[in-house]
């Protein structure tokens, strides 16, 4: 059961090429598969090969890094797990049935990158009612969901406040706080962190540390994404080129520069301190 829920009721191996990555070591027992492309391939009008033969499981509760350089096709990858986009070539299934494009998934929330492009309400509690609404739940049901979302994300002071006047870390809370009003079992995060100050980063990585969703994170920022997952996969050519424990993948300086990415600094050994 997920955390609003419960808040509404109380108010890993080396780097492999292409294989499917294990269970990784954590305190968070998984669960079963929540997600799985087989073979997948998709291509927009006059630019072949965005994603070719794409193949990978991700389980419940597993929280997951996608990495690669801008592209390479992580964002592509979100909206053909949504629906929004019809692969060309294999399957996309969610929780073991075949997702079917145009469909609404409500089981899967996705956080775009500009929080913009989620936030149209007169005031962020309006603006975090809009999806349970339109599950057809009850006004009771709607305002203990808006409620613990906001509890949740510790935003409960901006709840009569109009969106379009927030900062753009405010922003990104409130729309994630939109998302988990829908409690969904998959979070899709795109560069969640673009937006946010130092502030509003660290309160963003305390709470996806706290998260029980399954969480697919794509981002530019490497160490966000040492302290948030457990498992990285790297996407470059339209393919899975490592999947493996996030330190192993991301700390071989070889195998990130040979795909436009750096080393994360935390990752690199100082043998002389930062400052005197």
């Amino acid at each position: 059961m997920n955390q609003l829920v419960r808040s509404a009721q109380s108010s890993v191996p080396p780097v492999a090429l292409g294989v499917e990555h294990p269970a990784v070591a954590t305190d968070r027992s998984l669960g079963a598969i929540a997600i799985a492309l087989h073979q997948v391939s998709f291509a927009y009008p006059g630019h072949p090969g965005v994603l070719g033969d794409i193949s990978l499981t991700i389980r419940e509760r597993e929280r997951v890094g996608l990495i690669g350089h801008n592209g390479c096709g992580k964002t592509t990858l979100f909206m053909l797990l949504c629906g929004l986009l019809t692969p060309q070539g294999g399957t996309v299934e969610l929780f073991g049935q075949s997702v079917r494009p145009g469909q609404f998934y409500p089981e899967v929330g996705l956080l775009f990158q500009d929080p913009e492009d989620q936030l149209f309400s007169p005031s962020v509690r309006d603006d975090i009612a809009f999806g349970p609404q339109n599950l057809g739940l009850s006004d009771g049901e709607v305002q203990a969901r808006v409620q613990a979302a906001l509890d949740l994300t510790g935003i409960t002071p901006l709840a009569d406040r109009a969106p379009h006047h927030l900062s753009g870390g405010e922003k990104q809370m409130v729309a994630i706080a939109g998302l988990l009003a829908m409690c969904p079992r998959v979070l899709l995060c795109d560069e969640p962190t673009a937006s946010l100050d130092l502030r509003t980063r660290r309160r963003l990585i305390r709470f996806l540390q706290g998260s029980d969703e399954t969480l697919v994170i794509a981002s530019h920022d490497l160490e966000f994404l040492l302290e948030v997952c457990d498992r990285v996969i790297l996407i470059d050519e339209g393919r899975v080129i490592a999947d493996g424990n996030a330190r192993t993948v991301m700390g071989d300086q070889a195998l990130m520069e040979a795909h436009g990415l750096e080393k994360p600094h935390s990752l690199i050994p100082h043998i002389e301190p930062h400052h005197d």
